[in-house]
């Protein structure tokens, strides 16, 4: 960082102007024809990726005759659920839905602002943050735009800008490298886990159903509260890996009926709805935590089945083939016990599933375990991004 801290002391040493955004920037008043659109230059909220991920191309059209216009160099922000932090700056002229909102620079402030520095600042922290203080809306808050219009930007030389711009643009650089061999990794995983998993031209194993080799129930249905004894595990506590999310945010009491449905090492909970229906989890210790009625536990009877080796042909794409013909479809998936227990597993001998489960655990932890491997990587060079991104969007406003 000495090149910029060289640069703030030679251009700001006494601190730099802050304005509101409304000084420099605007909301885009122009209009353009949804007919003029495709699926590259229509941007709505739902393919805003969340945490700052940019945009994926549109599954759906404009849903009015005319939208609101964008140019390139446009700051994107969605403006439902600021929490999820979605926000892109443009690379292209298109328009977008009422639930987002393109931020423009005024044209006196193009040749003082970079688009690119606006953009990393509307996508710290430190705006999400407060944009969520003035949202209005419990189940779905909306950011107030006026309030987002006063938002504080600092105003560093140009010079100074576009050397911040420089460097964060090198660190997101080097995390997506990070990221895209992780997923090359993961995908090598999938197929050999899958590979492990083909019994279909093998012998030695028996075929059974879920239902002949688990015993099979729906969760706890109670009102999640903040503080109680036990943790209300949920579909939301199980990530895109499988695993239980640390820590835990809602709870319940613990009485004669919510103890029916405390966890135990060797459960695995597998998500009956929605979108993330088939989702499984092994719990790997004993939990003082019980599981939500949208959740199914499998208890296997551990003489026949390894609970770890379920838990990774629930992995599979023997297992999701499966899933995804026998689930319904109306409005969203459905999973219920009588159609995940009819799910056939292969059952080789205990110690063959002992061996699979060892290769499989290793193999694993390379690709989803954030204290070792290339997760790990990423995880730290996430938080060496954030920390000198904060730090370098920092500056002590001038007198």
């Amino acid at each position: 960082m000495s090149r910029i801290d060289d640069l703030i002391a030679q251009h700001c040493p006494d601190g730099v102007e802050h304005r509101m955004l409304r000084d420099i920037a605007h909301y885009s008043p122009e209009r353009v024809s949804a007919d003029s659109l495709d699926e590259s230059s229509f941007v709505g909220v739902d393919n805003l990726i969340a945490d700052k991920g940019g945009k994926v191309p549109a599954s759906y059209r404009p849903n009015s005759a005319m939208v609101t216009s964008y140019n390139e160099g446009d700051v994107l922000i969605g403006n439902i659920r600021p929490y999820l932090k979605k926000i892109w700056l443009a690379d292209n002229a298109g328009g977008c839905s009422g639930d987002v909102l393109a931020v423009r620079l005024s044209s006196e402030f193009q040749d003082r602002v970079d688009s690119p520095f606006l953009y990393y600042v509307l996508s710290s922290d430190a705006f999400f943050t407060y944009n969520m203080q003035n949202a209005k809306g419990a189940k779905m808050p909306r950011g107030s735009k006026d309030a987002i219009l006063k938002y504080r930007i600092p105003l560093p030389p140009l010079e100074v800008q576009r050397e911040i711009v420089r460097v964060l643009d090198l660190f997101q650089s080097l995390e997506a490298e990070l990221e895209a061999e992780l997923e090359a990794r993961r995908r090598q995983y999938a197929h050999y886990r899958d590979s492990l998993l083909d019994f279909t031209e093998r012998g030695g194993v028996r075929w059974m159903t879920l239902g002949e080799i688990a015993v099979l129930e729906y969760g706890f249905t109670a009102a999640a509260a903040d503080e109680g004894d036990l943790r209300y595990v949920r579909i939301t506590d199980i990530d895109a890996g499988g695993k239980l999310v640390a820590g835990s945010d809602k709870f319940v009491e613990s009485t004669p009926e919510s103890d029916r449905y405390r966890l135990s090492a060797g459960d695995v909970l597998v998500a009956r709805t929605g979108a993330s229906f088939g989702k499984s989890v092994l719990i790997e210790s004993n939990l003082e935590a019980v599981f939500a009625s949208f959740l199914i536990r499998l208890r296997s009877d551990r003489e026949i089945v390894n609970p770890q080796f379920l838990w990774h042909f629930a992995q599979s794409g023997a297992y999701w083939a499966q899933a995804r013909k026998l689930v319904s479809v109306g409005g969203q998936p459905q999973f219920n016990g009588n159609v995940l227990s009819r799910v056939v597993i292969p059952v080789p001998s205990l110690e063959d599933q002992q061996e699979i489960v060892a290769i499989l655990d290793k193999f694993d932890a390379l690709v989803n375990d954030l204290s070792v491997g290339l997760p790990a990587e990423l995880a730290a060079r996430r938080m060496q991004y954030e920390y000198y991104r904060d730090r370098l969007l920092t500056f002590e406003e001038a007198a």
